[in-house]
């Protein structure tokens, strides 16, 4: 009788051990979980990161198109001053420690005036000008002024938020650049225009050639 049921016990204890599992356990279930999560965080933070480095890329190269744009539409406009007419000048100024450089010179309509139905001659400066009444942002562009005084001056802004514009003349009789221009019967062979920049850690510069006029 006792080995009888000692037979069956292990018979039983056997088909145990031998029985397929039937599920997971609730460890296996939770390790699974965390896995699945740290590979979804890591691929999300991958994708976050490369869509971050797209869009600063488009920015920069949005904002170097601009600054491009004002080197074409300078050289355009200073190249194309008659002989004898268009007189360049400029003064140095500076506030609050940042340089405000200002030039100016004469023109029609035409590229630098940027419309091509305004009537008469036109002072044009570039210079730096407040966005608003409240802002510390300073906007580089063009102050139009018509020279028959009929009418208003019109402003218009070229690149948003800079920190500074600085202008320097190469004087072919002293061989250096200077910081200012006030002879109007001549040009300077190069004009030099430094932009501080907000959205980047170098300024911008260019250095753009003018028509030469007898001295």
């Amino acid at each position: 009788m006792f080995i009888a049921f000692a037979n069956q016990k292990a018979a039983l204890d056997s088909s145990r051990r031998i029985a397929p599992r039937g599920g997971f356990t609730l460890l296996e279930i939770t390790l699974a979980v965390a896995i699945l999560a740290t590979m979804s965080l890591a691929i999300y933070r991958f994708v976050q990161s490369n869509l971050t480095a797209l869009r600063a890329s488009s920015d920069a190269n949005a904002a170097d198109a601009c600054y491009s744009g004002l080197r074409d539409l300078l050289t355009a406009q200073w190249q194309s001053l008659p002989s004898g007419q268009g007189a360049i000048t400029g003064e140095p100024f500076k506030l609050n420690d940042r340089q405000r450089d200002q030039i100016q010179w004469i023109c029609g309509s035409g590229s630098g005036l940027l419309t091509r139905y305004a009537p008469g001659q036109f002072t044009v400066s570039l210079r730096l000008q407040p966005e608003n009444n409240k802002s510390d942002h300073l906007d580089l562009g063009f102050l139009r002024t018509p020279q028959d005084d009929s009418g208003q001056e019109t402003w218009v802004p070229l690149i948003k938020n800079v920190s500074s514009l600085q202008v320097r003349y190469f004087d072919p009789q002293l061989n250096s650049w200077i910081d200012r221009w006030t002879n109007a019967l001549r040009r300077p062979w190069l004009v030099k225009i430094t932009v501080g920049r907000t959205d980047a850690a170098e300024p911008w510069e260019a250095i753009i050639p003018l028509r030469r006029t007898p001295f």
